[in-house]
C-alpha cells in the first residue's frame, strides 16, 4: 500500500502544474470550497506565474495520460468543476506523440502469441492516431482484410495503476471533510473514472462493447459499427474493420462527394437516441472525430473505450422528466425526482415544483428549434445542491453525450430541429414503454416470474413444516465448550469418576421407580 506521503507529493506536484496554468483558481475563490483544501491550493500555487485566464484542457494535458482521461471524465461534472472549467475541458485533446514502432511491435507479438508476419501482410509503422492510452496502426491481414490495430501503449497499465490509487485516496479525504464534498460524492466519481479507465485499458471489454452495440443497432438503418477481428484481439491488442469514410467535422468535403448533411445529422440524432432511450446502451464519446460518412452513406463509429448504461427505469423517469418539462407539468417532474430517490424524502415536493418552473419557463416562449435538450438537463442539475440531489453519474454521462450529439448536429445541419427530429422516435418509444400496452405486458411478466418461482416455494414450505406421519427433525442440541483435560492418569481418574456418577445417577433412578 503506498505511504500518504506519497500520495500527498503527487497531488502537490500535480497541483503545481495545475496552478501555472491557473485551473486552481476557482476551486481557491469558490466560498463552498473547505479552508484545509483553500490552504493546498495557496501551496500549490506558491511562487507560481498564474494567468489571469485559465486554461485547463493545457494543464490536464500537462501531467500526462491519466489526468487526460480524468479531465475528460471532470468534464461531464460541470456541478463539481464549474461550467467554465467543464466547457475548457470538452476541449481537451487526446493526442499524445506515438511510442516507437519497434516496441509496439513487440507488444502485438507478444499479446497475440505469434510473430507480426504471421498474423498480417503488412502493417503501416506509422501511426494513424496516438491517444494517451493506444495508438493506431492500418493495417493488411494474412487473409487480405484491412483492418485498424489499436494497441496500449508500453507501460500505460502501471502508470494509470499509480495515479488511479492517489486520485481514490484524495477523493475519500476529501469526501471525509463532510459538507458538500461529501453530496458531491468524489469517491464515486473516481470509481466511475475507474470503470471507464479500465474498459479502456483492456481492449478485450472494448471489443466486447463495440459487438454489443453492433447487436444493438441492426434495427436502425445507416448506423455502422466495424466488426471485430477476435483471433487478432487480446488485452493489449484490438483489432477491427478498417473503415473509410469523411470525418463529420469536414461538412465541405461531405457536401463535395454528394452527402446531404442534413439527412446524416438527423440519422445520427435518431441513432443515438436508440442507443440511449431503446436499448440503455450508448456509445458516450461521440465526438466528430469518431464519427465517419461511409461511402454509402452510413454513419460509422469508433473508439469503444466510454461507453454509457441506463436501466428501464431510468431511462422512463428521464423521459418523463424531458416530456414534463417540455409540456409544463412541473408537479410531475417533481414527483419523478422523489419517487427516482433522486431527492431526498425531507424536502418539499411543493418547493421542488417551484424550482423546476424556474427551469422550464425561460424554455417556453423559445422557438422549439432552439430548445437544446443538453441545456434543459444542464440548468436541472444546476438546482441540485439546493436539494441535496446525490449525482447520478449514468445520467451526467448521458448529458455530456447529448451535448456532444447536439454540437455535431448543428455543425452538419445550424437549422435542425432537435424535437422535430427527435420526436416521433421519442413519443413512440414513451407510447410503448408507459402505454396500457406495456403495463399489461409487465404485469404478465410480473405474474409469470412469481409462477415460475411457486415449486421452489412449496418445497421450502414443505421444508419447513413437513407433512404428517413423517419422522420429526432432531431437536436442536445446546452447543457446550468442551473442556481437554489431557491424557494420562488425569484421563483415568475423571472416567472412573464420570462412569460412578452415572451408576449412582441409575440407581437413585430406579429407587424412584
Amino acid at each position: 500500500m503506498t505511504h500518504p506521503v506519497v500520495h500527498t507529493w503527487r497531488l502537490l506536484k500535480w497541483g503545481r502544474t495545475l496552478a501555472r496554468h491557473g485551473a486552481l483558481r476557482g476551486i481557491e475563490r469558490d466560498p463552498l470550497t473547505p479552508p484545509r483544501v483553500r490552504r493546498l491550493m495557496r501551496l500549490a500555487r506558491f511562487g507560481a506565474r498564474v494567468p489571469k485566464q485559465p486554461n485547463y484542457s493545457e494543464a490536464f494535458q500537462a501531467i500526462g495520460p491519466a489526468a487526460i482521461k480524468l479531465g475528460q471524465s471532470l468534464a461531464t461534472r460541470p456541478d463539481l468543476v464549474g461550467e467554465h472549467a467543464a466547457m475548457d475541458l470538452l476541449r481537451l485533446q487526446d493526442a499524445l506523440p506515438p511510442a516507437p514502432f519497434e516496441l509496439i511491435r513487440q507488444s502485438i507479438e507478444e499479446s497475440l502469441g505469434k510473430p507480426i508476419e504471421a498474423l498480417f501482410q503488412s502493417i503501416d509503422p506509422d501511426p494513424v492516431g496516438a491517444a494517451s492510452i493506444a495508438q493506431v496502426h492500418k493495417a493488411v491481414t494474412t487473409d487480405g482484410h484491412t483492418v485498424a490495430v489499436k494497441v496500449l501503449r508500453p507501460g500505460i497499465e502501471e502508470e494509470f495503476a499509480e495515479a488511479l490509487e492517489t486520485y481514490e485516496w484524495a477523493a475519500a479525504q476529501a469526501e471525509a471533510i463532510g459538507g458538500e464534498l461529501a453530496r458531491l460524492r468524489p469517491r464515486l466519481v473516481i470509481a466511475t473514472f475507474r470503470q471507464w479507465t479500465l474498459r479502456e485499458l483492456d481492449l478485450r471489454r472494448e471489443a466486447a462493447s463495440a459487438s454489443e452495440l453492433a447487436e444493438a443497432m441492426e434495427a436502425e438503418p445507416g448506423y455502422h459499427v466495424p466488426a471485430i477481428d477476435w483471433q487478432r484481439t487480446a488485452r493489449r491488442v484490438m483489432t477491427l474493420e478498417w473503415l473509410d469514410g469523411i470525418k463529420l467535422s469536414k461538412r465541405e468535403d461531405l457536401i463535395a462527394a454528394g452527402h446531404d448533411p442534413k439527412a446524416i445529422a438527423g440519422r445520427l440524432v435518431r441513432a443515438f437516441l436508440r442507443q440511449a432511450i431503446s436499448e440503455g446502451f450508448f456509445h458516450a464519446d461521440l465526438h466528430q472525430g469518431n464519427l465517419f460518412v461511409l461511402s454509402n452513406g452510413d454513419i460509422g463509429a469508433i473508439d469503444f473505450g466510454i461507453m454509457g448504461r441506463i436501466n428501464r427505469q431510468a431511462r422512463v423517469w428521464l423521459a418523463e422528466i424531458l416530456y414534463g418539462l417540455l409540456t409544463a407539468n412541473y408537479r410531475r417532474v417533481a414527483e419523478i425526482h422523489f419517487e427516482a430517490g433522486y431527492v431526498p424524502p425531507h424536502h418539499n415536493v411543493d418547493e421542488f415544483t417551484t424550482a423546476l418552473r424556474a427551469v422550464g419557463e425561460p424554455i417556453r416562449g423559445l422557438p422549439v428549434k432552439d430548445v437544446s435538450i443538453g441545456q434543459m438537463l444542464d440548468g436541472l442539475f444546476a438546482i441540485t445542491r439546493d436539494f441535496d440531489m446525490q449525482t447520478q453519474p449514468h445520467l451526467l454521462l448521458l448529458q455530456k453525450t447529448m451535448v456532444m450529439v447536439e454540437g455535431v448536429a448543428h455543425s452538419l445541419d445550424p437549422d435542425i430541429n432537435m424535437w422535430e427530429t427527435s420526436g416521433p422516435f421519442v413519443q413512440e418509444w414513451m407510447r410503448t414503454e408507459l402505454g396500457p400496452e406495456a403495463a399489461i405486458a409487465d404485469r404478465l411478466i410480473l405474474d409469470f416470474r412469481t409462477l415460475r418461482r411457486l415449486p421452489d416455494l412449496i418445497r421450502r414450505i414443505e421444508a419447513e413444516f413437513p407433512p404428517l406421519g413423517a419422522a420429526p427433525p432432531s431437536p436442536p442440541l445446546k452447543e457446550i465448550e468442551v473442556i481437554r483435560i489431557g491424557g494420562g492418569w488425569r484421563y483415568a481418574v475423571v472416567a472412573v469418576l464420570a462412569a460412578a456418577a452415572g451408576a449412582a445417577a441409575a440407581m437413585a433412578l430406579s429407587g424412584w421407580a
